[in-house]
């Protein structure tokens, strides 16, 4: 017999496979010599209360053997000679779009203006100690998208929009671990993600699709207002009546193509701030209610939202146990993003630290029409990398005395490799940003106590929350508002946030494109 349960254990238990078998046997009165197994389906940590607790859903195998469910790549068949779709970008719109185009029998071709997982680890390596910004290869463009060198966070809200499962359960069998499966907040690591990405890669060229690096799109062919196909910039012309957009949210290029050739897009609102590094010891004593944080328990993260003047002020991209990297995509500007590694073992915690902004706030830009909150954001960063240095040292300041208005004197090392920059931060950012955030922080000071301090450091900005545009579609069929042919997808046309909303954004939006070729 197979049963379920729910229970609230200490972390030593629930990191003891026979303590946890002893206390579901006590706890549900079921003979121990009974218990076959106790398999764990679900894990969250409880750290409301001084004393810890782990919360735990298991099924329980009661006199009935256990076999372990294995997770294998999805078995679809061979699409080299069906009808072809294609998909500019390969992030995890890109990249999940194409494996529901073979699923339903259509043949992807993917076009990536970067490189292959490997080769943009020199570009990385170039932007960290030579301060040299590839616009095709770095932390945002290249194969597998911004995810795939900058963290790996798996949790989403968007549960209503499609299946998380089919997702996670996909990344499992092309190599990611169950535990993915089981966290409520799942995390695979900047170090295995490359791995994986690369095992999706071959599967959809194994299968048929077509995968092209190098491949910069630098026009979208139109007859009137139908797709015919995209031109790249080294000239290579494919043709195509179906286009998949799934290009991620700094493809500023493609929004400047987009309104240059009269294809409707419009302005979005986003959030701009900082990203804060603490110690991780400290954050693990503020959040877990003790001097130390034990062998049981994982790098402790934090979520946090307050109001300040009517906007939320609030946590984005929280990396426990990581570290910030640069995340320009041009030269000429600054850009903070941070990430993990998959056990999470480095001595800092990071996170964005940002403020929601409206369309109004972006009037200084509106002769930029749509995008003019992109120009906003630009402008930000252009201005942060000329008070940094004219390079991709980044500006920083204490935390204090971020809140108090002061020059810090000196600044520690952080985990950011360009290396930080003294700068009084209200010179990076208008005015309004710079009270809202510095009240900001006074207010997570008051609900984690010991969180504002000067050995936290604030780099700035945290700038690339979401997509500054929108690329309307239909809300039944997906495709553009007025070009046929044409499916916006993933963060970059303002329907997602994160790995795995934008990974269900291009199945969804695959399935709709196929649906309409019947």
């Amino acid at each position: 017999m197979k049963k379920e349960f729910h229970l609230q254990v200490s972390p030593e238990v629930a990191g003891s496979y026979s303590m946890l078998a002893g206390t579901v046997s006590k706890k549900f009165k079921i003979p121990a010599k009974e218990i076959r197994h106790v398999e764990v389906l679900r894990k969250s940590i409880d750290a409301r209360k001084k004393d810890v607790r782990i919360d735990l859903k298991v099924l329980v195998y009661s006199n009935e053997d256990y076999e372990t469910i294995v997770i294998n790549k999805p078995e679809y068949k061979d699409v080299s000679n069906r009808e072809e779709i294609v998909i500019v970008g390969a992030g995890p719109a890109g990249l999940f779009a194409a494996l529901k185009c073979i699923e339903l029998g259509k043949k992807p071709i993917i076009l990536e203006r970067g490189k292959d997982v490997q080769a943009r680890r020199r570009d990385l390596k170039a932007i960290n100690i030579h301060h040299f910004v590839n616009q095709d290869s770095n932390y945002c463009f290249g194969e597998g998208g911004a995810g795939t060198y900058s963290d790996g966070k798996l949790y989403t809200r968007s549960k209503k929009r499609g299946d998380v499962k089919e997702i996670l359960n996909l990344l499992v069998g092309f190599g990611a671990g169950r535990q993915i499966l089981i966290d409520a907040h799942p995390h695979i690591g900047t170090n295995k993600l490359p791995a994986i990405i690369s095992s999706i890669r071959e599967f959809i060229i194994e299968h048929g699709g077509k995968v092209l690096f190098n491949s910069r799109v630098s026009e979208i062919l139109l007859s009137g207002k139908q797709v015919k196909g995209v031109k790249t910039r080294n000239g290579n012309i494919i043709n195509a009546t179906k286009l998949l957009l799934a290009t991620g949210h700094s493809a500023r290029d493609i929004f400047e193509l987009l309104h240059r050739q009269g294809i409707e897009i419009e302005a979005k609102p986003f959030a701009i701030g900082v990203r804060v590094e603490h110690p991780q010891s400290l954050i693990d004593s503020i959040q877990y209610h003790c001097p130390e944080r034990g062998p049981y328990l994982p790098p402790a993260p934090y979520n946090i939202v307050r109001q300040v003047g009517g906007r939320g002020v609030y946590s984005f991209c929280m990396c426990p146990g990581g570290v910030i990297a640069p995340c320009a995509t041009s030269p000429g500007e600054v850009v903070t993003n941070g990430w993990s590694p998959s056990k999470r073992d480095q001595p800092t915690a990071n996170s964005g630290i940002v403020l929601e902004l409206r369309l109004d706030d972006f009037k200084e830009f509106e002769k930029m029409g749509p995008l003019a909150a992109m120009e906003f954001q630009r402008s930000i960063e252009q201005t942060a990398w000329r008070e940094g240095g004219r390079s991709q040292k980044v500006p920083a300041q204490r935390l204090v005395d971020f809140v108090k208005g002061k020059l810090s004197q000196d600044l520690p090392d952080t985990s950011y490799m360009p290396g930080v920059t003294s700068v009084e931060l209200r010179s990076v950012f208008p005015g309004f940003i710079h009270q809202n955030l510095k009240h900001g922080f006074k207010l997570f000071g008051k609900s984690m106590k010991g969180y504002l301090t000067n050995d936290a450091v604030v780099h700035a900005p945290e700038s690339r929350t979401s997509s500054p545009v929108r690329i309307p579609r239909d809300k039944g069929t997906f495709e553009h508002i007025s070009i046929r042919g044409l499916y916006p997808c993933g963060e970059g046309a303002g329907y997602a946030g994160g790995i795995v909303s934008a990974a269900i954004d291009g199945m969804k939006s695959a399935e709709k494109c196929v649906a309409a070729m019947k």
